[in-house]
């Protein structure tokens, strides 16, 4: 039994460390708010002139490209389909943007990322000073499923969009960032490879990858004055995430806004929509025991849903 001296002791101690979390709670608080709503943006042309997109012409990669050559860099649009790819290029080369050079693209399917589609890719932007790489092009399930239920395509498909794109584009980009002293990789990823995602789970781990790629090669370079970057945003209004703009759901083009204004910080993991960061927070809080049947719950009201609409269309279709 202690003592009263003893007791005081303990309950000094109990004291020191519940002021210590409440102090450290309060510093991440302020630290996520200065740097969510506050902190400025870093002048992305001291990267270097020209940046690199993959998966360029919907969503946050088109949306990066369009806000980036409106900041002053010269783009290299990257995806499988060359109509879509001039029509981008066309939208960024008629704004006629001081010192932006007539934007280059690469026709590109990631999907089969194999030595000469690499080969293709590197021809065109070897010799450019390349600041900046936004590895985005990427790839999910239709809707959730068990691991059984996807065919050999979708397995290979997922891993050589979302893993083996990001590591060769970064390898093709990363020397000369070295020798420059300057440069970013931005990688974006999914809060799905932070979290435990039952019925998407080759995503996930997919995603994961890129989350630790992005820390290991940032540890690599950080002595180069190169920094990388993973974004993890949760849903974002795309034909990838088929969801409609809300307040927990932005548009490409209100989160490339806000994620500008990350590119070059150090910070190696975040989500720059606030409401992500949020919910992000609530969800790394809270024990996997709750956190990972809700998710389940979810993705199978998800599939639910879907295939109930995938057996309605195939029925219109033997009517037709």
């Amino acid at each position: 039994m202690l003592n009263f001296e003893g007791y005081s002791t303990a309950q000094s101690i109990v004291g020191a460390i519940g002021a210590l979390t409440v102090t450290s709670f309060i510093v991440k608080v302020l630290s996520s708010t200065y740097k969510l709503f506050l902190r400025g943006g870093k002048d992305v042309r001291k990267l270097g002139k020209w940046a690199v997109i993959t998966g360029a012409t919907d969503g946050i990669g088109r949306a990066y490209a369009l806000a980036l050559a409106k900041k002053g860099m010269s783009v290299v649009l990257i995806s499988r389909t060359e109509s879509k790819l001039k029509t981008v290029g066309e939208e960024i080369d008629n704004k006629g943007y001081k010192g932006v050079e007539k934007t280059k693209y690469v026709v590109c399917d990631y999907s089969k990322f194999d030595e000469e589609a690499r080969s293709g890719v590197n021809a065109v932007i070897k010799d450019l000073d390349v600041g900046l790489l936004i590895n985005n092009v990427g790839m999910s399930y239709n809707y959730p499923k068990y691991f059984e239920e996807l065919t050999e395509e979708e397995v290979t498909n997922l891993i050589e969009m979302n893993v083996s794109s990001v590591a060769y584009m970064t390898k093709m980009v990363i020397g000369g960032m070295a020798e420059r002293r300057r440069g970013c990789v931005l990688n974006i990823a999914s809060s799905a490879g932070l979290y435990t995602m039952p019925l998407l789970a080759e995503y996930s781990a997919a995603k994961g990858f890129v989350e630790k790629f992005s820390r290991g090669i940032a540890g690599e370079y950080a002595h180069k004055n190169i920094t990388v970057q993973c974004q993890a945003p949760f849903y974002v209004a795309t034909k990838l995430a088929k969801m409609r703009q809300s307040f927990t759901v932005p548009t490409p083009a209100q989160y490339a806004k806000a994620g500008l204004r990350w590119i070059g910080h150090k910070d190696m993991v975040v989500q720059p929509i606030w409401t992500h960061a949020l919910m992000g927070y609530v969800l790394g809080s809270l024990p996997a025991s709750i956190v990972d049947p809700v998710v389940r719950n979810m993705h199978l009201d998800i599939r639910k849903r879907a295939m109930k609409k995938e057996a309605k269309k195939k029925a219109e279709q033997k009517v037709d």
